[in-house]
């Protein structure tokens, strides 16, 4: 029987990556470091991705995408792009934090922190137990946002031992077959841009 394929991406920061998993086999990743132009970059990446592997779409056995936090349209434009391919191709679509994935392969209990905007920093605290079976948020934990400098006191920052699409993908292959809500983006703050005259299209639950 074949190994699942399962392809993990991320546009929740300044840049757009994606990884490739055949199994726990890491077939393929790309990292590339962008300010903006994820929308136009993301799928012609994931086809590059999967020509590079002589595969399809229709191959796939599963979909995991970077939630956030980060970047707003960034979160946005992974997250539709990742509910558009679950509904084609008839497949789950996972959603992974960035804590989440920062945290994965690390030795617990841990403490991840990443960069954010003006002197903020996102972090979270993991228990002594591997989570990479279990949905986000069923486990009580989530990302938090803190002023650099002013965390409470818990374990020692560690750096994340795993690319982050590579993360999300091997946690979207622990979690395939677990009852998962579809990808939501994740904020911890209000948008910095003022409202928008209309209404914003509704993400269906």
């Amino acid at each position: 029987m074949p190994e699942p394929l399962v392809l993990g991406f991320d546009t929740s920061a300044a840049h757009c990556a994606a990884a490739l998993l055949s199994g726990e086999r890491l077939l393929d990743s790309r990292h590339e470091a962008m300010e903006r132009g994820q929308a136009e970059r993301l799928f012609p990446l994931l086809h590059e991705l999967l020509d590079a592997a002589g595969l399809g779409w229709h191959a796939l056995a599963a979909i995991g995408v970077g939630i956030g936090p980060g970047n707003f349209t960034g979160i946005r434009v992974a997250v539709a792009a990742a509910r558009g391919l679950s509904l084609a191709l008839g497949i789950p679509a996972i959603g992974i934090s960035a804590t989440e994935a920062a945290a994965l392969g690390l030795p617990r209990p841990c403490r991840v922190v990443l960069p954010a905007r003006r002197d903020q920093v996102i972090w979270q605290d993991f228990g002594a137990a591997p989570d990479a079976d279990v949905a986000l948020g069923a486990g009580g934990g989530r990302p938090q946002q803190a002023a650099a400098g002013a965390l409470p006191p818990g374990p020692a920052p560690a750096a994340p031992p795993l690319p982050v699409a590579e993360a999300i993908a091997r946690l979207a292959m622990a979690r395939r077959h677990l009852p998962c809500p579809r990808p939501a983006p994740l904020y911890l703050r209000p948008a910095d841009a003022a409202p928008a005259p209309e209404p914003a299209p509704v993400l269906l639950p």
